[in-house]
């Protein structure tokens, strides 16, 4: 994996450095406030990649909503978005885009991706592992209502002192995106 240099990023929820990380052909981002390194134990927030909630702002999700709280919670207390690039959970732009014609459909997100012939889930970690502790992170207030994520940092060297809930707005849209998260992923909302 090869990374960029650090270099600044004022936003509208503060000024933060930020870094990239290329993996294969992914690109990633680590999003730190300030003072992210004099931080014994930082918030950090793994936010998966979501073009049409974080760049334009689609209600079928809760994404855009989360990534917003986390920014705001890292810089008002310190911490680090990992902006994680696998679009879909990890299907890409495309199959994503085919998965919501499902959805239109009437199927949910878990079955519209098995119907497309993926996993519920195909995010891999790895490369968000290697970040934090290439950024000499050992212990962390995660953000996540996602017991996967959870699940692989129980099973790596960096500790979880305390899970933070990303419970945001429900709205017509989102609601049955949200209850199949909870009902058939297992996420804590």
């Amino acid at each position: 994996m090869v990374s960029s240099k650090i270099a600044n990023l004022p936003t509208k929820y503060g000024t933060f450095d930020i870094k990239a990380y290329k993996d294969g052909s992914q690109e990633h981002l680590a999003i730190m406030s300030k003072n992210f390194s004099e931080i014994e134990i930082p918030i950090v927030r793994i936010h998966s990649e979501c073009l049409t909630g974080d760049a334009i702002g689609s209600l079928k999700c809760d994404c855009n909503n989360q990534l917003d709280l986390a920014l705001e919670l890292i810089s008002a207390q310190g911490g680090l978005v990992i902006y994680h690039r696998q679009e879909g959970r990890n299907i890409g732009l495309v199959n994503k885009i085919n998965a919501y014609n499902l959805q239109d459909q009437g199927f949910n997100t878990v079955e519209a991706n098995l119907k497309l012939g993926f996993k519920e889930d195909e995010r891999d970690y790895k490369a968000v592992e290697y970040i934090l502790k290439e950024l000499g992170l050992k212990k962390m207030r995660l953000i996540t209502n996602n017991p996967r994520k959870i699940n692989f940092f129980e099973n790596s060297e960096i500790e979880i002192v305390e899970r933070i809930p990303a419970i945001t707005k429900i709205n017509k849209f989102n609601e049955n995106y949200l209850k199949t998260k909870k009902d058939e992923l297992g996420h804590l909302l």
